[in-house]
């Protein structure tokens, strides 16, 4: 019999879903908080805590406080006028239970309520609610205590009035939903350091208020830190630069209103080769920047170019400053507090306000301008740096173009070091940045041609922070190292055209290891930074023990690895004793005899033995001959690697600046700090 069709199913109105209520924020998180992951984790915080800003910026609240208790609990409150609890009109529920179970129902869509906010899309805390195994509000207002509980978004009961209060304030108590957030039901732990980090800086774009941050997840380790800064933004730029030398000792600083919008910025130029630009629209850090940026950046370099030539430090016949030298050493805070922003996405990352533009370009262009009237030493300060930067901008790119005119850097001539893989696409191709000759020797041997490429570097290659980049191109293993990567530098990078998608780098497991390997992380963060975006950039793990037992060898990545590989082997000897003395066999037991093996050992090579048991610690890669090289550190079926990414790029930014700048005092403050925490300091 012939077989029956399936019947197809039909393209009908019953094909289509409607999602009621928050039920499309659980279907689809992402589209709402960014990610699942541990971003979109903290996100949630950072939307409660939102609303409460939202009130202290409107005037109303002095006060915020977040808590974060055991088993994911997280408490946000604040003294502000607290959530209507009255019937809604048009829902028929109370305002609290609409704002809780009701996308893009807020007080921020009238216009009266908040002139200011940074919730803009009224999907906020709603967003939390249904993102939450359990959320519980807790109002004061009116003289009452007002609560409602929720269980992923869906209310347990009505609104419930309470005993007695004073004064007035929302508490918001939640905690993230396992089934949306965890793997495997288990949630990650929320990140202190980022939370401080992010309610630092809210304290400081919101002068006066205090923001209490508690934790109290283990108990007595609770921590506690107060913000409060009545400097503001000036108290904000001031932070940013104290790691660095001041070129121009009077801070610039301006608040202004203009077409509805309030424009406030703090500047101060650094001894740095690099900007730091920080854009805020209504307290949200816009990190792609938007129209707020483009108003300031096109202001300064138009303000600099008219004093410098209005002053004769430019002749008329000389070439303007661009934007990159006018933004040398730049650090910068620009806050626009604007009545309806647009950004792109939930996320907010990028302010798309034409008349944001405009404002902050006139604010900033005459605020800036009377600035460099009245600071006339300042100002000299200023214009010799952007000088400065410009005469090293035409030198790096004379030096750029006669590479380019030799081939180098188009990629037609390959450095001789490089031993290059077989495979022409990136995704499948690997770059081993070897320090030393000797090591790159062992790795050109243990590599797969096939896939892997190896270019061995000499010594600690220069410090990229201290360097403009035409110095950075007169650098023979730099230049060797763009070259091989192909992508180009500078203006003419592209990561599209990188030649590696995995960038790997293997050093020594000594100090010096570290330092090489520091300043390569160095140079890609400076000048190759889609590389780590992109998760391109890696660093390998080479074992830092050999341990043997008679005939078996393996390989310990970590001291506990060692001491665990020990105690095993040791457990097999006790086993063999005591299923000989079973046996009723007379005699001790003979010890296995151990067998050096020839692995290139050189005179920094410890071993000892421990009972029987040969440990070798491996203090360079060279010391490993190709066979061991390829199974412990190569072999993508066994090797340990780490993948480089940045999760906090301001924070990183500083760290560099702090270890691998010109100034001392800070890289020995942090030394002081943190050298009680080194653990295996290698010396």
């Amino acid at each position: 019999m012939p077989k029956k069709e399936t019947p197809k199913k039909s393209y009908s109105a019953d094909s289509i879903q409607v999602l009621e209520g928050l039920d499309p924020v659980r279907k689809r998180p992402g589209m709402y908080i960014g990610s699942t992951g541990v971003v979109g984790l903290h996100h949630l915080i950072w939307e409660v805590f939102d609303n409460s800003l939202d009130e202290a910026m409107a005037g109303h609240a002095k006060h915020i406080s977040v808590t974060l208790s055991p088993e994911h609990h997280v408490r946000v409150v604040d003294d502000g006028r607290g959530i209507p609890v009255d019937i809604h009109k048009s829902t028929k529920k109370s305002a609290l239970e609409t704002v809780m179970t009701t996308l893009h129902a807020g007080g921020k869509f009238d216009g009266d309520s908040y002139k200011i906010s940074g919730g803009l899309h009224g999907v906020g805390v709603s967003v939390v609610n249904a993102l939450s195994t359990s959320l519980h509000a807790e109002i004061c207002r009116d003289g009452f205590i007002y609560t409602q509980d929720y269980h992923q978004g869906k209310p347990k009961a009505d609104v419930k009035k309470g005993i007695k209060c004073k004064g007035s304030g929302t508490s918001v108590t939640f905690v993230p939903d396992p089934e949306i957030f965890g793997e495997k039901g288990k949630l990650p732990d929320f990140d202190w350091e980022m939370i401080l980090g992010h309610l630092r800086q809210q304290a400081y774009l919101t002068a006066g208020v205090t923001i209490h941050v508690r934790d109290e997840r283990v108990k007595g380790k609770e921590q506690d830190y107060s913000f409060h800064f009545e400097g503001g933004v000036r108290s904000y730029i001031g932070a940013v630069t104290k790691h660095f030398q001041e070129i121009h000792p009077t801070p610039f600083y301006i608040n202004a209103e203009r077409e509805g919008m309030e424009v406030e910025i703090a500047l101060q130029y650094i001894d740095d080769f690099q900007s730091h630009e920080l854009t805020f629209a209504n307290n949200i850090h816009t990190i792609e920047g938007g129209m707020h940026l483009t108003g300031f950046r096109t202001a300064l370099t138009r303000v600099l170019n008219d004093y410098a030539k209005k002053n004769e430090i430019l002749k008329k016949d000389d070439e303007n400053l661009t934007g990159d030298d006018v933004r040398e050493g730049l650090s910068v805070i620009i806050l626009l507090r604007i009545p309806e922003p647009q950004f792109e996405g939930q996320t907010k990352a990028k302010l798309g306000n034409v008349e944001a533009r405009s404002a902050v370009e006139s604010v900033f262009s005459e605020g800036f301008s009377k600035f460099l009237e009245e600071h006339p030493n300042d100002a000299k300060g200023i214009l010799a740096k952007v000088i400065l930067a410009a005469k090293a901008r035409k030198a790096a790119k004379a030096a750029k173009d006669t590479i380019l005119r030799k081939g180098a850097l188009s990629g037609m001539t390959l450095p001789g070091k490089l031993a290059d893989c077989q495979s022409r696409k990136a995704e499948n191709s690997e770059i081993f940045i070897v320090e030393g000759d000797s090591a790159g020797g062992s790795a050109k041997q243990a590599r797969s041609r096939e896939f892997q490429a190896i270019l061995p570097i000499k010594g600690k290659i220069l410090n990229v922070e201290r360097a403009r980049l035409d110095k950075i191109l007169s650098s023979i293993e730099i230049r060797a190292l763009i070259i091989a990567l192909g992508a180009g530098i500078g203006d003419e990078f592209d990561v599209e055209k990188l030649r590696y998608h995995k960038v790997v780098i293997m050093t020594d497991a000594d100090v010096d290891g570290a330092h090489i390997r520091t300043l390569l992380l160095t140079f890609f963060y400076r000048y190759f930074l889609p590389v780590i975006e992109q998760g391109y950039l890696y660093i390998a793990e080479p074992p830092l023990f050999r341990v043997q037992k008679g005939k078996r060898i393996e390989y310990a990545f970590t001291e506990d690895d060692r001491e665990r590989l020990v105690e095993e082997f040791q457990k097999i000897k006790e086993d063999k004793k005591a299923k000989k003395s079973e046996e009723g066999e007379e005699g001790d037991v003979v010890e296995e005899e151990i067998v050096e093996e020839e692995n290139g050992d050189t005179e920094d090579t410890e071993t000892k033995k421990v009972k029987g048991i040969n440990i070798q610690r491996y203090k360079g890669l060279g010391e490993m001959n190709p066979e061991q090289l390829w199974e412990t550190t190569m072999d993508p079926a066994r090797r340990r690697m780490r993948k480089v990414t940045i999760n906090d790029a301001k924070e990183a930014d500083v760290v560099f600046d702090v270890l691998m700048g010109a100034e001392v005092a800070p890289r020995k403050q942090f030394i002081q700090t943190h050298a009680r925490g080194v653990k295996n300091l290698d010396i």
